[in-house]
């Protein structure tokens, strides 16, 4: 209802005015009429001022009754609106975990899917409380679509965990990747729908305010006509509108616990740097921050400390950054930090390095110390991206990097990036080549040191493709580890390995045939069974499969691997540690890990005889191999020099392009016979490419 003032009567009471004498001026009857004349004006200005005084009061009454009731809609639709983006966010949260976890499952992303839909739940009471009917209809299909998400979810999570990959796909395909679409139709619809009203309702108080504006001021004159005190009166209901639209504004574009902007307002505010330094050419810088290991706190403490906790996470990385740069919270423990004119990378870098710092003291919550990290993916515009929606997704890559590799601070690079193009048409051919036998392996033998004789060989694997020409190893196995194609991958070439080994066995020349494990192999704990499956299948003796782990894999989780080692041991396969001297064993676990070998990574071999520092650390590290009983075999043999210094230490087995290149399997015979022939230190590639030459010159 809007009230428009047309105007207001004004009365003025004129007084009798008698001739001097004291008479009337007309006789009796005009004194009476007079009289009537001036107690009906009378009356009507009182009626006036009645009326003014009621119109200015009822204008006071509606305002304030408009105002509220604007300001408490705009309020729930703003509350509403927060609780469908926060559910939005959620939906959005499990397909990228469900995505994560296809492609590298762990306990890690299983407990963060679980929490994003414990989030999901929690944003549908939320919504559920404040909704009419029609939402609350929408609210109970959306949680019961979302149930039955959950259900194949689980499904589809137990045929990752098999590494049943057709499984996964039909679950994905015909279950749910329909059920989340259906979802997100109803959760992102709601949420765009709610937004919408939430603005609205913004606007209307707007424009009330516009309109009270303009009321105002002719209240005002009159209420100070008629009555001073109806101007203060007016002037604090003008003040009550200015604040309820503020706060309604304040609380759609703040986060409600911490008070830091929201993900509204951070868009908005990285939007207009992203033009303007399309105008000046300034770069601005993303960080994207995640605290480690927060759920902890509140399942330790409860969620109040963890909430004080987040309240005062955005004023310590205040401390560190200027005033014109911003921190958002966009969600649970993550927050973003907007770097106007950060200048490069580099700098980007630094700053995220100085809010490492700054979370570095604890942070005291009601007489307790809690101590913080965080992983903080950087980009800066430009170089990661020109868009928000490109930076976000980046910022967040580099950031899920950070979180894995434990380093902390990650800039975003491409190559480590699975949902780049490239990379993902790249994956999805390396699966095609397992799924269609395409790969193949070479194997690299290894040498007793005091004999000559080989102890082993090394299965590598290779990749022909049929347009890329060789791919190295380096370009796709990191990409396998870092998605759930490693798993078929191992399986593979073991499956090989094994069958080669068989070869050898049915020829009278067996070879011990040693195969690499990756990180995530120490994952699955169904790894023993499987590979006495294998052995049982090709009837290869257990002893004739060496199973090589890197010592970083070992630390990612000791307790699981020295469990599964020790099933493995316990096959009667022997067990090596990979990369020696790289990683961060204690000689505790050392010792109480079921292995044999030791090899020492090649970076500190191919230098030793230039590098004193190396040569000491090689040399210390047979020695402890030795004491505790192990064989030491060094890798990355280069020159004779080398081998030399290795034979000196008392080195027990080497390996190296110098004593021989990763040959194919119907090559090793005739290695081993050219060895046999007195030719053991001329490298066999050499030699082949040299014959090769000599074959072309002759034809010539």
């Amino acid at each position: 209802m809007r009230l428009q003032w047309r105007g207001a009567a004004w009365f003025h009471i004129v007084p009798s005015r008698f001739r001097a004498g004291g008479g009337p001026t007309s006789g009796d009857s005009g004194s009476k009429n007079t009289a009537k004349r001036q107690a009906r004006r009378s009356r009507l200005a009182g009626v006036g001022i009645v009326v003014v005084l009621l119109m200015v009061s009822l204008f006071a009454i509606w305002s304030s009754q408009l105002a509220a009731r604007a300001a408490a809609a705009a309020t729930e639709a703003s509350r509403q609106s927060q609780a469908f983006d926060r559910a939005a966010a959620a939906v959005a949260a499990e397909e990228a975990l469900a995505h994560k976890y296809r492609l590298n499952p762990s306990v890690s992303v299983r407990a963060d899917f679980n929490a994003a839909s414990a989030d999901l739940v929690a944003a549908f009471q939320q919504a559920y409380g404040d909704a009419g009917p029609e939402q609350r209809t929408l609210i109970q299909r959306a949680r019961s679509r979302h149930d039955r998400y959950l259900s194949s979810i689980e499904e589809m999570f137990a045929a990752v965990d098999r590494n049943d990959t057709m499984e996964v796909s039909r679950i994905a395909g015909q279950e749910v990747d329909p059920e989340f679409n259906a979802i997100v139709v109803l959760v992102q619809g709601e949420a765009d729908r709610e937004h919408v009203v939430a603005m609205a309702r913004i606007q209307e108080v707007q424009n009330l305010h516009d309109t009270v504006r303009g009321l105002v001021p002719l209240v005002f004159i009159i209420g100070l006509l008629m009555v001073a005190g109806l101007a203060a009166i007016t002037r604090g209901y003008r003040k009550l509108l200015d604040a309820e639209r503020a706060g309604a504004l304040y609380a759609s574009m703040h986060d409600g616990l911490t008070s830091l902007p929201n993900r509204t307002l951070m868009g908005d505010r990285l939007d207009e740097l992203l033009k303007a330094g399309a105008r000046t050419g300034a770069t601005t810088g993303l960080l994207l921050m995640d605290l480690d290991r927060f759920k902890e706190v509140n399942d330790t403490f409860g969620h109040h400390y963890g909430d004080v906790l987040l309240r005062q996470i955005g004023p310590r990385l205040q401390t560190r950054l200027r005033s014109s740069d911003t921190v958002a919270r966009l969600g649970g423990d993550e927050f973003a930090i907007l770097l106007p004119n950060v200048g490069s990378l580099a700098a980007a870098t630094r700053v995220a390095d100085a809010l490492q710092e700054a979370l570095e003291s604890p942070f005291h919550v009601e007489g307790v110390e809690l101590e913080v990290e965080a992983s903080i993916g950087v980009v800066i515009s430009g170089r990661h991206g020109s868009d928000a929606s490109t930076l976000l997704q980046h910022a967040d890559t580099a950031m899920y990097v950070a979180k894995g590799s434990d380093l902390g601070v990650v800039a975003y690079e491409s190559d480590t990036d699975t949902h780049s193009p490239e990379r993902l048409v790249l994956l999805g051919e390396l699966r095609h080549a397992i799924e269609n036998d395409e790969l193949f392996l070479h194997y690299q033998p290894t040498l007793d040191m005091g004999s000559g004789e080989v102890t082993g060989v090394e299965a590598l694997v290779r990749w022909e493709h049929p347009t890329r020409g060789a791919v190295y190893p380096d370009d796709f196995v990191p990409l396998a580890e870092y998605t759930g194609l490693i798993g078929p991958l191992t399986r593979f070439v073991l499956n090989s390995a094994l069958s080669q080994a068989r070869s050898w066995v049915d020829e009278g020349a067996p070879l011990q045939v040693a195969v690499n494990l990756s990180a995530r192999s120490l994952l699955d704990e169904h790894l023993p069974r499987s590979v006495e499956e294998l052995l049982e299948a090709h009837g290869v003796p257990a002893a004739l499969l060496k199973l090589e782990i890197t010592e970083s894999a070992i630390m990612a989780d000791p307790e699981r691997a020295s469990r599964l080692l020790r099933g493995l041991a316990d096959l009667g396969v022997e067990i090596s540690i990979d990369d020696f001297g790289v990683g961060y064993t204690s000689l505790g676990q050392l010792k109480n890990l079921p292995i044999s070998e030791l090899k020492i990574d090649k970076s500190f071999v191919m230098t030793m005889h230039e590098d004193t520092s190396d040569a000491l650390i090689v040399h210390s590290v047979i020695d402890l191999g030795h004491n505790l009983g192990l064989t030491i075999v060094a890798e990355g043999v280069e020159n004779a020099e080398v081998l030399e210094h290795l034979s000196a230490y008392g080195c027990d087995d080497a390996q190296g392009y110098h004593l021989c290149r990763p040959i194919p399997a119907g090559e090793i015979d005739q290695w081993l016979s050219d060895r046999r022939g007195g030719r053991a230190g001329e490298d066999w590639g050499l030699r082949k490419w040299r014959n090769l030459a000599t074959e072309l010159f002759a034809q010539w």
